[in-house]
């Protein structure tokens, strides 16, 4: 039976989920070490949900420490088939303003040490990810930010950038020019890892500030960036109650199907040790024996 079917992942200022009742901590081994922290159970909206603090509470992990494998498997061993991942972001775009909500349909790549993949070690499969945020989720949860009266926009490209240090002016005026919409560290790879455990992935990608493009950025003080991160928070909690409360149970995308035609090893041949690692993701596509 599972223990969750919807997972939450909370950014920068959300480290808890208020309302989650029946709550109990789920410490979870993974064969890709240990998650961020252990995942709160509970039941939010009558519905069973995992909320993970990504940056473990207390925010002790660097984005570029972060276990992502880890988090991922962790929600797929726990049953859930949804994750909403809530992300704090700085805004390349003079519209999309502090204390909006953007929920971007695109990501774009300048990470250079991460591990994004749980394939390899003899298995080789390629998903299609050329549109990588789940449709269905994402108008779940612009419609959730319409009932929780936040300002929300679904589409958009997110950049996934290293860390921890923030952009230069003049990478934030290249990310400009190519049009991209916010600037975050965290989402790409869960995402890619999410359609690899075929679990449906959106991203709520909440506005602090202005990058630094913006010619008041050096202006604003950290007391006024708290106080957006603490609004932030106070707004996500809502869009994602409202978003649990109107997710149907059934999943009428293709996230649940994404591993049927990408693993190209014969099966024969992926090695014992692999094949059990794996067998969350790839068990159903690839049988335990190897015949």
């Amino acid at each position: 039976m599972a223990q969750a079917e919807i997972g939450i992942i909370g950014g920068s200022g959300l480290y808890t989920m208020p309302g989650l009742t029946k709550v109990k901590e789920v410490r979870v081994k993974t064969p890709f070490g240990a998650p961020s922290d252990a995942y709160i159970c509970g039941v939010l909206e009558g519905r069973k949900v995992a909320f993970l603090a990504r940056h473990g509470r207390g925010h002790r992990i660097l984005p570029s420490e972060l276990n992502f494998r880890a988090n991922i498997h962790g929600f797929k061993q726990l049953g859930v088939e949804r994750i909403v991942s809530i992300s704090a972001v700085g805004s390349l775009k003079e519209e999309h303003k502090p204390l909006d909500f953007v929920i971007p349909d695109q990501f774009f790549d300048r990470t250079r040490h991460r591990v994004d993949t749980f394939f390899g070690g003899g298995v080789v499969a390629h998903i299609a990810f050329a549109d990588p945020v789940c449709e269905e989720l994402a108008r779940i949860v612009e419609g959730a930010c319409e009932k929780a009266s936040v300002n929300g926009r679904q589409g958009g490209t997110y950049l996934c950038m290293e860390g921890p240090q923030f952009s230069t002016r003049a990478e934030s005026n290249v990310y400009r020019g190519l049009g991209m919409d916010v600037i975050g560290m965290t989402n790409l790879q869960e995402a890619k890892l999410a359609r690899e455990a075929e679990i449906c992935y959106v991203t709520v990608a909440m506005v602090t500030d202005y990058d630094c493009w913006h010619p008041h950025h050096d202006s604003v003080t950290v007391d006024q960036i708290v106080a957006v991160l603490v609004k932030n928070a106070e707004n996500a909690a809502k869009v994602v109650r409202e978003a649990v409360a109107s997710m149907p149970s059934d999943r009428s995308c293709k996230c649940g199907s994404a591993l049927a035609h990408a693993i190209l090893t014969d099966h024969k041949t992926i090695p014992p040790a692999t094949r059990k690692k794996l067998k969350l993701i790839i068990g159903k596509y690839v049988e335990a024996s190897g015949h």
